[in-house]
C-alpha cells in the first residue's frame, strides 16, 4: 500500500499539497502550547484551592482525584503537541527518503 502511494504522488506534488498544512501547523502549535499551558495552570490552581477548601473526607478525595486527573490530562496534551511539533520534520524527512531513495 505504501509503495503504491509513493509511486502515485511525486515529491514535488507532495510538497505543494502538504506545505501549506505544515506551515499552518508550525504557526498554530506554539500558540496552542501556550494556551494549553495557561489553561492547565489556571485549572490546576482552581482545583488545588478546591482541594484545600474541602471539608469532609469525601470532598477531599473527590478533589484530589480531579486534580490528579487534570494534571495527567494536561501533561498528555502538552507532550502530544510537542511530539506533533517536532514530528512533522521527522515525517517529512522520512517521506523524502522514501520517494527519492
Amino acid at each position: 500500500m505504501t509503495s503504491l502511494f509513493l509511486e502515485t504522488i511525486s515529491s514535488s506534488k507532495l510538497k505543494s499539497i502538504a506545505q501549506p498544512i505544515l506551515d499552518i501547523c508550525e504557526a498554530v502549535i506554539p500558540v496552542l502550547l501556550a494556551v494549553v499551558t495557561a489553561i492547565g495552570a489556571i485549572y490546576c490552581i482552581l482545583l488545588g484551592v478546591r482541594y484545600a477548601k474541602a471539608d469532609d473526607q469525601q470532598e477531599h478525595d473527590k478533589a484530589k482525584k480531579a486534580l490528579k486527573n487534570a494534571i495527567i490530562g494536561f501533561v498528555l496534551i502538552f507532550v502530544l503537541l510537542v511530539m506533533l511539533y517536532f514530528g512533522t520534520d521527522v515525517f517529512e524527512n522520512w517521506y523524502e527518503s522514501q520517494v527519492n531513495g
